[in-house]
């Protein structure tokens, strides 16, 4: 089992360099109820937050979109027992919703695609510290890659057109192969990324992963000083 990770870009000023999982914020459109669902209802999606019917729908579209947005991973079908096969397909579409020029929604409804909740596997809820100057209420899901479908970064040509990139590379990497690439300095990771590889890890395959249930507490790291130096304590977690 692999996961793929995103390089991100030296130039931005938050995590500069770091590996990433595709993600972003949550967008004012991604609650559209006029967006095709398909899958367990909002509701019930959202009892496994344990939040409210639109905010499950704006977190699971916001994911489905972002994902498609850093990847060009759809997870999206005709119908609630189809999904994409060939993402490729929508390179243009993916580009001008990266550009601006048009919305999720919009993209969805031109090829008559619904959005597929069903493939996202709620997996953690991270808060930011307190002590952090910027934070962060940040949800991880887990899904497999779509069948006829692998994940692409935008080539710097393309970037150019688009305006700064968020990342400057993607690449497959094994949980175990990831963590320990870190500890060798070869690649940075943020606590939370480390903390879900961790997690990975500990599973055989892909299967099991996705088919994984179970609550979310909100996960809350704390600053401690010891000996005059601030350290970073996380919550106790799956995996060590």
């Amino acid at each position: 089992m692999e996961a793929f990770l995103l390089v991100r870009t030296a130039i931005l000023d938050f995590a500069p360099g770091a590996c990433v999982f595709p993600g972003g914020s949550v967008d004012d459109r991604d609650g559209d109820p006029e967006i095709g669902w398909a899958g367990c209802d909002p509701a019930a999606f959202g009892d496994l937050l344990d939040v409210p019917a639109e905010r499950a729908r704006a977190l699971a579209c916001a994911a489905v979109r972002e994902t498609f947005e850093e990847s060009g991973v759809l997870l999206a079908g005709s119908s609630a027992g189809d999904v994409v096969h060939d993402s490729a397909g929508l390179a243009a579409d993916r580009h001008a919703l990266l550009a601006g020029s048009v919305t999720f929604s919009e993209v969805l409804r031109r090829h008559q695609l619904v959005l597929r909740a069903d493939l996202l596997t709620p997996w953690a809820r991270w808060i930011t510290p307190e002590a952090s100057p910027r934070r962060f209420d940040t949800w991880f899901f887990a899904a497999a890659v779509p069948p006829g479908q692998a994940p692409t970064v935008p080539s710097p040509a393309e970037q150019a057109q688009e305006g700064p990139g968020e990342s400057e590379s993607g690449t497959w990497l094994q949980p175990a192969a990831a963590l320990a690439a870190a500890r060798a300095g070869e690649i940075a990771l943020l606590p939370p990324t480390a903390a879900t590889l961790r997690e990975l890890a500990a599973y055989p395959d892909v299967a099991s992963v996705v088919s994984r249930r179970g609550p979310l507490p909100p996960r809350l790291p704390r600053v401690v000083l010891e000996n005059g130096q601030a350290r970073l304590h996380l919550p106790q977690i799956a995996g060590g």
